[in-house]
């Protein structure tokens, strides 16, 4: 079975693209998508909802943060993961997102593909692509 990915990102095209590039390098499918916080925990948290990887960006829709969603999903199960994309990264903001509980933390920027590569290595490890 694919592995499900979410999209917390407000900008349309970088979310398209990523959703896009995930389904091509690793057979990961969209499971949907926010632009903002509580949009996106009240999806996240409901548990009629499938999903295996969360990526979050930090600077969403209404002045919103990813940093509220990753506080949120803190006590979700350990199968699903959660990962930062975002072009706010610094060793400070890494700490941060890494102590709230991101598997992962990668900038935007210039640690895309590495993004893409953790995401290939979790369906391979499903069993996926």
């Amino acid at each position: 079975m694919a592995l499900k990915a979410f999209d917390v990102e407000d900008q349309p095209q970088v979310r398209d693209s990523l959703m896009e590039s995930l389904a091509e390098l690793a057979g990961i499918e969209p499971a949907g998508w926010a632009a903002d916080e509580k949009t996106a925990t009240a999806w996240l948290r409901d548990p009629a909802h499938h999903w295996d990887v969360a990526i979050v960006d930090l600077v969403l829709a209404n002045g919103d943060t990813g940093f509220g969603v990753l506080q949120a999903l803190r006590g979700r199960p350990v199968t699903r993961k959660i990962v930062v994309l975002s072009g706010t990264t610094n060793p400070e903001v890494r700490k941060r997102c890494e102590a709230m509980g991101a598997d992962g933390v990668f900038d935007k920027a210039m640690e895309t593909e590495a993004m893409l590569d953790y995401c290939v290595a979790l369906a391979r490890a499903a069993g996926g692509h």
